[in-house]
């Protein structure tokens, strides 16, 4: 019952994650700017960092208890792959939450926050690698239960 909860928390949260970076997507149009889209962009943007830790939290879970063993995924390029994707969507993401982090005390003043188009437009492109490199995760992870991956075999 565990491995099944595990499994069904991950992906969940998966699921969770690109939907709020979706959203995020959507409502990033600096034209329409305000303070309460604002607003809502940072809760967006800290529920997707939250979310991201429980996939992380989920998956080490199910690495570390339960589906094949430790040994399998650490010897599987797979898994070092859709780790690293991650990891690189993570390290990437921190363009879009500084810039929506640092527009606190205009949205607290009940102010539009100020973007430049060239950092609005570079926020839209992260956020567009961000999905595009989240779509890569999953077709690993069926690669990978299907047996391909495995070093030294």
């Amino acid at each position: 019952m565990g491995q099944a909860i595990a499994a069904y928390l991950h992906f969940i949260s998966i699921f969770a994650l690109f939907a709020l970076l979706t959203v995020e997507h959507v409502l990033f149009k600096p034209a329409l700017l305000d303070a309460q889209r604002a607003r809502t962009l940072i809760r967006i943007d800290i529920a997707y960092g939250a979310t991201a830790g429980v996939v992380l939290l989920t998956g080490f879970a199910r690495v570390l208890w339960y589906a094949k063993g430790v040994d399998y995924y650490l010897q599987n390029f797979l898994f070092h792959a859709k780790l690293g994707l991650f990891i690189l969507v993570g390290l990437i993401s921190i363009l879009p939450t500084f810039t929506f982090l640092n527009w606190r005390n205009a949205v607290l003043a009940g102010q539009p926050p100020q973007i430049s188009a060239g950092r609005a437009k570079a926020v839209i492109m992260t956020i567009r690698l961000e999905l595009l490199l989240l779509l890569i995760i999953p077709l690993l992870a069926v690669l990978m239960a299907r047996g391909y991956g495995v070093m030294g075999s």
